[in-house]
């Protein structure tokens, strides 16, 4: 229906990638086959820029580069949600090492991207490569150290589960004295507020102990974050 108003209104980026999304619905293989034509022409449009911008370092023209680079920073923005899309598909099949491999090929192109990181850190901390996850979440944590309450609890919660199964209890430790300092000093200004990330934080790790049979310590953890 008024199919001719959707070039009218939509850039035909916008239209190949609405059109994917709406395909999933009824056959996600189809969908990620789209997605996959999509994320080869992002990926050789970002080739050809890095090109361009390398031979206009070489010519020492700046305003090339610029120009360039702020055209290589608006196809990344136009291939991040291409590849998150593609992700999912797998994700929610639970088909975590097909993540992860779409992750790493795109790791050319992603590998300083906040978005891309973190989702990188969710697939590798749910198949408990909690070394390499807590890397990825460390990056994000310290960006934003001075205010970890502005970083999801989740991520905060999985950091520590994984420094706890890497044996660095006392990173996991000091992470959550933070989280409860800076809780207390909202508090103290803020009486009525409602802070919940410490409570998160402590709940995510009495699961995990009580998953592993540590009940005594897992349940200990879990009062704390009632």
């Amino acid at each position: 229906e008024n199919a001719h108003l959707t070039y009218k209104c939509l850039t035909p980026y916008l239209y190949d990638y609405l059109d994917s999304i709406l395909t999933w619905q009824t056959s996600p293989e189809e969908a990620f086959r789209k997605l996959d034509i999509m994320a080869t022409r992002q990926t050789d449009k970002l080739r050809k820029l890095t090109k361009q911008v390398q031979e206009h370092k070489s010519s020492h023209n700046e305003d090339a580069v610029k120009t360039t680079v702020e055209n290589y920073d608006e196809a990344l923005e136009c291939y991040i949600p291409v590849l998150m899309s593609q992700a999912r598909i797998y994700w929610e099949r639970s088909n975590y090492p097909q993540v992860e491999k779409i992750f790493r090929k795109s790791v050319e192109f992603c590998s300083e991207n906040e978005t891309w990181k973190l989702n990188v850190a969710h697939v590798l901390f749910m198949q408990d490569k909690f070394q390499e996850s807590s890397g990825f979440y460390e990056a994000v944590v310290k960006r934003n150290y001075e205010n970890l309450l502005g970083i999801s609890a989740a991520v905060l919660g999985n950091l520590c589960v994984a420094y706890v199964m890497n044996s660095k209890t006392e990173e996991a430790e000091e992470v959550m004295k933070k989280i409860e300092k800076e809780e207390e000093d909202i508090s103290y200004n803020e009486p009525d507020k409602k802070l919940f990330h410490l409570c998160i934080v402590n709940l995510v790790i009495g699961t995990l102990y009580c998953a592993k049979g540590n009940y005594e310590f897992g349940i200990t953890r879990i009062m704390k974050s009632l």
